[in-house]
């Protein structure tokens, strides 16, 4: 009986030991930013000049979709462009030289036309007044004088509308037209951009999904890169140790099959329990909850891959 108790009592001691031990260790993986670059458009995949697990720097292309249909929308903008330009050139430059000097020259024709009907008129009057001719004849001569008379006005308001140049209302209107012709270019040049995936980061490529020659969807992923040459602790703080676990505290970062002891600084550390408990739990319920927290390693761990277990050890000294 009494050996039974003293094995009982040894272990619950082994027991009490254990979860000490793992209860001042939080448990995690190593992970490195992943960057997700997606189809802008549903075209074909015309090259993939990279492959999977090659390293590779900020602005080289990762996969190239066709570009044929951009391009003629391309051209048409660039085409509305054009036509918005000339248009307003045209009101601010004014009538050609040729269509102004014709117009003088209505005026000038016009108001020969209308002296000799205006003498015609007189001649005419200074007839009827000695009686030599009827009154039929005399208004007949004042209506050609006055139909020259509006022929001469109309010639010279047409000469002054071609030498006052376009109304501003008309200029700022072709200005505005062309300032959305240009913007649309700009648009549609930056989708032509984008259809060549280039990465926006140095990193390593962790996954190529679509195959050459298939054509994909808009926001279909095309390439994924691992960004970051150092990978950090994505880690689980139990609540108890959430208190002292705060941004810039120093920590011992144990990574499994290695026997090396990494160093790490605390970089966040979540505000809210990641396995979303409700609020009114108890005091060993409240133990078990867990706060995600990031910590960054030193440059000694820059060869270590991704995703391999780690723990942290909680008891480390806080920065300086």
């Amino acid at each position: 009986m009494n050996r039974y108790v003293l094995c009982s009592l040894l272990f619950i001691i082994w027991l009490t030991g254990c979860r000490s031990e793992s209860g001042s260790l939080a448990l995690g993986m190593l992970e490195r930013d992943r960057i997700t670059l997606k189809a802008t458009a549903a075209e074909i995949i015309r090259s993939l000049p990279v492959k999977e697990g090659q390293t590779v720097k900020k602005g080289q292309v990762l996969v190239r979709l066709d570009t044929r249909n951009q391009l003629a929308v391309l051209d048409q903008a660039k085409a509305e462009q054009a036509r918005a330009t000339a248009y307003l050139q045209k009101l601010t430059n004014g009538e050609r030289p040729e269509d102004v000097a014709a117009a003088q020259a209505k005026v000038f024709q016009t108001r020969a036309i209308y002296l000799e009907a205006e003498k015609n008129y007189q001649r005419k009057k200074e007839l009827v007044r000695k009686k030599l001719i009827s009154q039929s004849e005399k208004d007949a001569a004042q209506a050609t004088k006055d139909s020259a008379q509006a022929s001469l006005r109309s010639a010279r308001e047409s000469f002054a509308k071609l030498t006052a140049g376009a109304r501003i209302e008309d200029i700022e209107q072709a200005k505005a037209s062309l300032a959305a012709t240009k913007a649309e270019v700009t648009l549609q040049t930056q989708k032509l951009q984008e259809l060549t995936i280039v990465a926006t980061r140095d990193g390593i490529i962790d996954s190529l999904p679509h195959y050459l020659g298939e054509r994909v969807s808009v926001n279909s992923t095309l390439a994924v890169i691992q960004a970051n040459r150092i990978p950090y602790a994505r880690i689980y703080v139990p609540a108890r140790h959430r208190i002292q676990f705060v941004p810039g505290k120093r920590v011992d970062v144990h990574v499994d099959g290695s026997s090396v002891v990494y160093q790490g600084t605390v970089r966040w550390v979540a505000h809210e329990a990641s396995f979303t408990p409700y609020f009114a739990l108890t005091e060993d319920e409240r133990a078990r909850l867990m706060y995600l927290a990031k910590v960054d390693l030193d440059e000694s761990a820059a060869d270590l891959p991704s995703g391999l277990p780690v723990q942290v050890d909680l008891t480390g000294k806080e920065r300086e």
